[in-house]
């Protein structure tokens, strides 16, 4: 093969990898931030600054805690319904721990559609979440942090 064909090969190669690499960069910076209710914020506040801070549609986090979850209950009160509902309409995911629906702090039956659950990590020598994978095999990716910082910081609060 010619000098030439394998440099342009070489060329198209890297640019492919730097596109993809860069793809998933923007991707992960285009996303706003992981907020979280209960953790010495009341769900409002978390809310209010969540939206103020990602204005534009850029979408955000807004992980839930008792006792700061009775604005994703089905049947909360009309300030916090609504609250809820300009958090979903300006792009914000509603998420709680796994580990609050287990123990009974959060009645599943009783969420707003669209609340999502996060696990948090697995005990030690357990392989449900194998080294090197970001998700459980039961979860979607769509619903959850592409940052890594972000991820790692909402599984361990649910943890």
């Amino acid at each position: 093969m010619p000098r030439t064909t394998v440099r342009s090969s070489l060329r198209s190669t890297f640019a492919a990898v730097v596109a993809v690499v860069c793809a998933a960069a923007v991707s992960a910076q285009s996303e706003g931030g992981l907020y979280t209710a209960g953790a010495g914020f009341s769900f409002q506040v978390a809310a209010e600054r969540a939206m103020s801070q990602n204005a534009g549609g850029r979408r955000f986090f807004l992980l839930s805690l008792p006792p700061e979850t009775a604005a994703l209950s089905a049947t909360a009160p009309a300030a916090l319904a609504t609250l809820r509902n300009r958090v979903v309409a300006a792009n914000g995911v509603l998420l709680i721990c796994q580990r609050d629906i287990d123990n009974g702090r959060i009645t599943p039956a009783g969420l707003a559609p669209g609340v999502v659950a996060v696990r948090g990590w697995p005990q030690p020598g357990n392989s449900e979440l194998p080294h090197g994978l970001r998700y459980f095999t039961n979860e979607d990716p769509a619903n959850l942090p592409a940052a890594d910082a972000a991820l790692r910081q909402l599984r361990s609060t649910c943890a």
